[in-house]
């Protein structure tokens, strides 16, 4: 089976400021994979690198075996940061999620009776069935995240990928959005998601990318999560507290250092 996202010596920049390079990565499909790094770290970049709207200077990039522009409409669904919308454009929750059909329509814009359908299905599941006719900017911050993902998934797409999906939620609406997506995951969709929350990541994903600038490491949270590891991603002390099989990940100097400079 081919990979869902293949990367092999690829080049990135703005104008002449390199962000990465030569950086090769292969994500296969099925995976539930969450991208952690500091402010910075190009990890926005590289999904837009992965999604084809941000051109490399070298390399090779490939989606579900395919280069992106070669792909079926509808293959990839995209989540953007929320803090990127536009909340003052009049459009309500059910005109959010059409839109996603559009890459499918040509110039021809009015919605048929099956795929009104489809939106109300979808909308259901996610929980927001009762504010599709709400303005965008009247409901709160986590149905507007499912608002998005509606979106995304409406034409069955292969590989999601999301951009901080768990910012500026509360904790409850992000656990419920992380377990909605490993469900999405479980039916066969590839999840490719970045993230600031690493303790989120210990918890919900079975696969972390660390991320600076380049490929620091990957494999399951419970190998990568290492204060070594994290301290090379981030660039300072990580205190990783374990009890049991769950662990809490800080930073700060940890405790067997502190007591020694004392």
């Amino acid at each position: 089976m081919d990979a869902a996202v293949r990367l092999r010596d690829v080049s990135v920049g703005y104008e002449r400021k390199v962000i990465f390079s030569r950086l090769s990565l292969e994500i296969p499909a099925g995976q539930f994979a969450g991208i952690v790094g500091p402010t910075g770290s190009g990890k926005t970049t590289l999904l837009k690198t992965i999604l084809g709207t941000q051109p490399v200077f070298s390399g090779d990039v490939r989606l579900l075996g395919l280069p992106v522009d070669k792909l079926p409409p509808g293959s990839i669904g995209y989540v953007p940061q929320l803090e990127s919308v536009d909340w003052s454009f009049p459009v309500t929750v059910e005109q959010v999620i059409l839109m996603g059909l559009y890459t499918n329509k040509g110039i021809w814009p009015w919605s048929t009776r099956q795929e009104r359908n489809k939106v109300h299905d979808l909308a259901d599941r996610l929980g927001i069935h009762d504010c599709l006719h709400h303005h965008i900017v009247n409901i709160s911050g986590g149905q507007r995240q499912r608002a998005f993902l509606a979106r995304a998934l409406i034409n069955n797409p292969k590989l999601l990928v999301l951009d901080e999906p768990t910012a500026g939620v509360d904790i409850k609406t992000q656990h419920d959005v992380l377990h909605l997506l490993g469900d999405l995951n479980q039916e066969g969709i590839t999840i490719l998601l970045t993230t600031h929350d690493l303790n989120a990541v210990a918890s919900h994903l079975p696969w972390v990318i660390c991320f600076n600038k380049g490929l620091v490491a990957q494999g399951k949270p419970r190998d990568i999560f290492t204060n070594g590891i994290l301290t090379k991603t981030y660039g300072g002390d990580i205190v990783i507290v374990e009890h049991g099989d769950h662990f809490l990940i800080a930073s700060g100097t940890p405790l067997h250092l502190a007591e020694k400079e004392k």
